[in-house]
């Protein structure tokens, strides 16, 4: 690719950052291939490893570990901009740098020389594996591993129906209980390892593209030197991770409203002035939750330890209402357009049910959030 291409951060018109050279890189290397993405399942290997080279997932690594430090806020926009075209990419961004940022707020150095660097510039994949974890930890499933103390580590059993942005060469996070204890131990794990298996898993209605597997442990070893989180300071790690893992999938939302806004726009039938929601009404409504995710980013940016996680289930709660909200829209300004096999219309419908559904789905959020109301009384 071209080697003076990098990510570059101007001041749009509305005062918003642009991400100039993404738009560049979106056009000539993913928009080719989103149908095959999302209807033939081809992950997109070769866009996310140049997407790395020009530092779009750069953002919550240190420069100490070969980022560039600028936080969430970054990453939200090169997710909101990816989103705009294809969720599934979108969502492996969200992956990636959900992973990079839960070995960043570790307290093991190792771990973040072995791996920040190579993931940060796209070299590595890497996943997160943790719907499971924050399920069981919120008493919704039940903990689908279990983690056994041994000399030197820890040994894992058991099996995940499905982690995403996974393949041969890549790596992952997940936790589970400690076995006879059931506080929780976090840790990397290897796709490559002895007791590690990727095992094809269901085919979905949409997110196809994503490397999502499902993941079989058996007497699987994990090192100390790849523990993120002991039994002991789990419970501080998890309160540092989990608002920004949330908020970070607002990137996805925020680009898919985008997206179907624009296909409102392009819709030019005389009919559509009877629909509910035109592309203001849409646009007033965005703004108000792009606004807040904002605010919130650059909270957890100087402060991922803040109190704030009510504010970010509200902010992703919204956010998932308004993708379903935007996508209907899309889909009925469009018309019969919007319902052939290969519109953007109905893909992004699709896509924003997987916004709605992926962890934490919407039911999941209300509930958290009347159970933090009920705390409050």
């Amino acid at each position: 690719m071209n080697a003076i291409m990098t990510l570059d951060m101007n001041d749009s018109l509305d005062g918003q950052p642009e991400i100039a050279n993404l738009d560049q890189l979106i056009a000539r290397r993913l928009e080719p291939h989103v149908a095959a993405i999302d209807l033939e399942g081809e992950y997109p290997r070769e866009f996310l490893r140049s997407l790395g080279e020009i530092g779009g997932f750069a953002g919550v690594v240190s420069p100490e570990y070969g980022g560039n430090g600028l936080g969430l806020e970054h990453c939200l926009r090169v997710m909101d901009q990816i989103a705009r075209s294809c969720l599934s990419t979108a969502f492996a961004v969200w992956c990636q740098t959900a992973c990079q940022r839960y070995l960043q707020l570790s307290g093991n150095d190792q771990v973040k020389a072995a791996f920040l660097p190579d993931l940060a510039g796209g070299r590595l994949m890497g996943g997160t594996g943790l719907s499971n974890t924050l399920k069981a930890n919120a008493g919704i499933e039940r903990a689908l591993l279990k983690a056994r103390r041994i000399p030197g580590g820890y040994e894992i059993n058991g099996s995940l129906p499905w982690v995403s942005n996974l393949g041969p060469g890549h790596i992952f996070v997940t936790g589970c209980p400690l076995e006879g204890d059931g506080r929780l131990v976090f840790f990397v794990v290897d796709c490559d390892q002895a007791g590690f298996r990727l095992v094809d898993g269901a085919r979905f209605a949409a997110l196809e593209g994503t490397g999502t597997l499902a993941c079989q442990f058996r007497n699987c070893r994990i090192e100390d030197h790849r523990v993120l989180a002991h039994a002991e300071d789990s419970e501080a790690y998890l309160a540092r991770i989990k608002p920004g893992m949330i908020l970070g999938q607002m990137g996805m939302a925020l680009g898919l409203v985008k997206g179907c806004i624009d296909l409102v726009d392009r819709s030019q039938s005389s009919l559509n002035q009877y629909l509910d929601d035109q592309a203001d009404d849409l646009r007033e409504a965005l703004q108000a939750v792009d606004d807040e995710t904002h605010r919130l980013a650059g909270i957890l940016d100087r402060n991922p330890s803040a109190t704030i996680i009510g504010d970010v289930l509200k902010v992703r709660l919204a956010g998932s209402e308004l993708a379903l909200r935007a996508a209907q829209a899309a889909m009925l300004h469009q018309g019969a357009r919007g319902y052939m096999a290969h519109s953007a219309a109905q893909r992004k419908l699709r896509e924003a049910y997987f916004v709605a559904i992926v962890t934490p789905a919407i039911k999941h959020l209300r509930r958290e959030l009347a159970c933090l109301e009920n705390q409050r009384h």
